[in-house]
């Protein structure tokens, strides 16, 4: 039961719950994170992920763009934006912009912790298009772009498993992440001693159809090394290319 909203009950469960930031933890504020995307043999893509601090919150921003072969066969080109609050990790909201093959769509998701709810606008932009959809989140919840960053914050210790609320615009999954192993993994920015975290989740296109594993640098930065996604057209994987410092960071 929530004591902040009488008579409200977490439809996630008590396991999976967002922590709020550690005591001392520090965001990688202007590190800019840049991968090469694999996909059959094939150079696939390109990617990039930044973190920012943006007054009170923290500002995600991320892309995703196809190229070569695989630009030829099915276009990809994405842009992400999400805000999430500095203390409690809980996401505000999200922002994608998506171009993959034909499908385009302008999607903006609000995470409204008081009313407890996703509230979903799209547009597409080739017809005009558009829907608007609000859905029950159990308050506190992640996103797909912030969440990198959230499971980087926790310990990573090999067996220790966390568990918490994703939320994607449509219903909202509960997510497992178990610390399986230490790795080296060799990449074109260096050789780095990771933790590979196995993904899975109770619901959506990771429990039927796919897996994904993550690995993390093993030391204090908790820096994305890897990202493999294994669905059922095949397996992607980036890789880090390299590190990106700006000035006065």
């Amino acid at each position: 039961p929530d004591t902040q909203h009488p008579g409200v009950v977490d439809t996630i469960g008590p396991a999976a719950m967002i922590r709020p930031v550690p005591e001392g933890y520090s965001f990688p504020h202007g590190t800019v994170l840049h991968y090469d995307a694999e996909w059959r043999l094939w150079k696939a893509g390109t990617a990039s992920m930044r973190i920012d601090a943006a007054g009170s919150e923290e500002r995600v921003t991320g892309t995703a763009d196809a190229i070569g072969v695989v630009a030829m066969l099915y276009r990809v080109q994405d842009r992400f934006e999400s805000y999430f609050d500095r203390r409690s990790f809980c996401s505000l909201s999200l922002t994608k912009r998506s171009e993959e093959g034909l499908r385009q769509r302008n999607t903006i998701i609000h995470f409204d912790q008081v009313r407890r709810k996703a509230v979903l606008d799209e547009r597409n932009p080739r017809n005009g298009q558009s829907k608007h959809t609000e859905l029950d989140i159990p308050g506190c919840v992640t996103d797909v772009l912030s969440g990198m960053y959230y499971l980087g914050s926790l310990s990573l210790e090999p067996g220790r498993v966390s568990m918490f609320p994703l939320n994607d615009g449509g219903q909202t999954v509960n997510v497992r992440a178990e610390a399986e192993a230490r790795e080296d993994i060799k990449t074109d920015a260096g050789t780095f001693r990771t933790v590979r975290l196995q993904i899975s989740a109770d619901a959506g296109k990771l429990k039927d159809r796919g897996k994904v594993w993550i690995w993390y640098s093993d030391d204090s930065n908790h820096t994305v090394v890897q990202v493999r996604t294994r669905l059922f057209w095949g397996t992607l994987n980036f890789r880090l290319a390299r590190i990106e410092h700006e000035p006065g960071h």
